[in-house]
C-alpha cells in the first residue's frame, strides 16, 4: 500500500503560537519563522544595510525569541512589537559590537566604494510591510527622529547633540511622534 503522508498547515492565533513556543514546541517555532521572518528580516536589513550581516542577524533573534520566550508579557504589548524590538536591539548591538566595527575599518577601500550602493540608506525595497508610506504621513521632523532612533540605531541623547536640540525635546517629540504612528498603523492591523 502506498501511503502518502500530507502536511497540514496550520495557522495559530498569537496566544496559541506564544503558547506553543514556551512548550519548546518545534511546529510552533517553525509557524513563527515561516509567518514572521520577512518582516523581522526587513527591519533588520534597514538597520544594517547589508543581505550579508542580515542573514547572520536574523538567525540570532529567531534564537533570542525562541530563548527567552518566556519574558515576553502581553500587558506590556503586543507579540510582534516585541519581536521587532528583538530585531532591532539585535541589529544596533551588531552595528556597535567591535567585532563589527573593526570589520568595517579593515574592508579595503575599493570593495567598500563599489558596494556603496547596496550600503546605501536610500533603498527602499527591503520595506517588506510597507512601513515607509505609514512613516510618511508624519511630519518630517517625526520622520527623521525615527528614523535616527529605530533605524540608525541612535539614543536620544546622540539624537540631542546631533540635531542640536535639547533633550527633553527629544523625548517630548519622540514620544509624540510613537502615539501619532502608533495611531496610524491601527489602520493596517
Amino acid at each position: 500500500m502506498n501511503r502518502k503522508i500530507f502536511a497540514i498547515k496550520t495557522n495559530y492565533s498569537e496566544e496559541q503560537l506564544i503558547v506553543l513556543l514556551k512548550e519548546k514546541n518545534e511546529t510552533g517555532f517553525h509557524h513563527l519563522y515561516d509567518n514572521y521572518s520577512g518582516a523581522l528580516y526587513g527591519v533588520i536589513l534597514r538597520i544594517v544595510q547589508s543581505k550579508e550581516y542580515t542573514e547572520e542577524i536574523i538567525q540570532d533573534v529567531f534564537v533570542k525569541i525562541w530563548n527567552s520566550i518566556h519574558q515576553y508579557d502581553s500587558v506590556k504589548g503586543r507579540f510582534y512589537t516585541w519581536m521587532i524590538n528583538i530585531a532591532r536591539n539585535t541589529a544596533i548591538d551588531y552595528l556597535k559590537s567591535k567585532g563589527f566595527q573593526n570589520e568595517l575599518k579593515n574592508q579595503p577601500l575599493p570593495d567598500f566604494v563599489y558596494n556603496s550602493a547596496e550600503l546605501s540608506t536610500t533603498n527602499h525595497s527591503s520595506d517588506f510591510i510597507g512601513f515607509n508610506h505609514v512613516l510618511e504621513k508624519l511630519e518630517v521632523d517625526k520622520q527623521e527622529l525615527i528614523d535616527l532612533a529605530y533605524y540608525q540605531g541612535y539614543t536620544q541623547n546622540e539624537i540631542s547633540e546631533k540635531l542640536k536640540i535639547p533633550l527633553g525635546t527629544v523625548k517630548t517629540k519622540m514620544r509624540n511622534a510613537l502615539i501619532k504612528l502608533k495611531d496610524l498603523l491601527k489602520d493596517y492591523q
